[in-house]
């Protein structure tokens, strides 16, 4: 299998901030791979390393095969970008946003004017194509903006948090696009996010990174299936209580989160009266108790400790005693 991206311990610091801590990887040509973790973790850093936008500190990588120090002018004409802040020209027409990136490109006009329909018409913006960018919704200018991307036909297409913003509507809309360009088009896309969902339904394998480390790798189904099946979650004022008392053999994981302990188990249905049957002998309380399927959150929960919600607020805290006593 063709390797589109290979990562070997790349780190990004900032001062005494480790944004990006030696981390490893690799992604497949055609494949959809995810970064998946809160706000902050590093995220948007490795992608910008990737795009040549900012030097590593240590470590190397190779964008289709081309080193990103060595050759930063061969990295940019193979890669497209989407980044979250939007980077259209309000006061142009869909086209002329087109072509002006064609141009800069070198694209000859006769296939540039080609590529432009096609791709408008790809993403269902064609019938708007002479119309000010300034008119458009966010989900038309996120999509107007993937085409873009795509114009110069790039070997790897980078999408920071593609969908930030859009109402669950357009999410799911936008989500068709990106998995239609990878499946028809065998474009490798690298997408950041910190949507649990978006990571689930699009991506062909994911890393999920926190604060600048990868701490797991693989398929969705393989991480969620690594808990060990079905997840029962127990709210309890003596969490420490309850995680004693389910100690059984038919239990494959019990970890306490604050006032919930989160049981891993398979068939959770079969064994939920004897959890209760069992705790209730022991006379500790029970204030809620659930069962669902293992989620991406559930398996960012496993490795952390924290929820990505949790972190993305810690991260945020720190980031603000960081910059407060850079102040002084």
């Amino acid at each position: 299998m063709t390797i589109a991206v290979q990562i070997q311990n790349l780190s990004r610091h900032f001062n005494d901030l480790v944004a990006v801590d030696n981390i490893s990887f690799d992604i497949h040509q055609g494949e959809i791979f995810g970064l998946l973790g809160p706000n902050g973790a590093g995220k948007t850093t490795t992608l910008s390393m990737l795009a040549t936008m900012l030097t590593p500190t240590s470590g190397s990588a190779t964008v289709n095969g081309i080193d990103i120090e060595k050759d930063p002018d061969g990295v940019r004409k193979s890669i497209g970008i989407v980044f979250q802040d939007q980077s259209l020209d309000e006061e142009l027409t869909a086209w002329e946003n087109m072509d002006f990136h064609g141009r800069l490109y070198r694209i000859p006009k006769g296939t540039r004017d080609q590529r432009i329909t096609e791709l408008l018409t790809l993403v269902e913006l064609n019938d708007r194509r002479d119309d000010i960018v300034k008119t458009f919704s966010g989900g038309m200018r996120r999509r107007l903006e993937i085409a873009r991307g795509l114009l110069h036909h790039p070997a790897v297409l980078f999408l920071d948090e593609p969908t930030l913003g859009l109402d669950p509507q357009t999410r799911n809309h936008l989500w068709n696009y990106i998995a239609t360009l990878a499946k028809e088009n065998g474009i490798t896309i690298i997408l950041t996010t910190h949507y649990m969902d978006e990571a689930d339904r699009l991506c062909n394998r994911i890393a999920i990174i926190d604060h600048g480390k990868i701490i797991a790798t693989g398929t969705p189904k393989n991480l969620k299936d690594g808990l060990g099946g079905d997840i029962v979650t127990i709210g309890s004022s003596e969490p420490a209580a309850v995680a004693e008392a389910l100690q059984e053999p038919w239990i494959c994981r019990v970890e306490t989160h604050n006032d919930n302990v989160v049981v891993s188990l398979k068939n959770a249905d079969q064994y939920i009266s004897t959890i209760v049957t069992i705790l209730n002998t022991r006379q500790i309380p029970i204030t809620s108790i659930a069962i669902h399927k293992p989620t991406l959150e559930d398996v960012f929960l496993s490795f952390t400790g924290r929820t990505i919600r949790e972190q993305e607020a810690s991260q945020k805290e720190n980031m603000r005693i960081h910059m407060k006593m850079g102040r002084h």
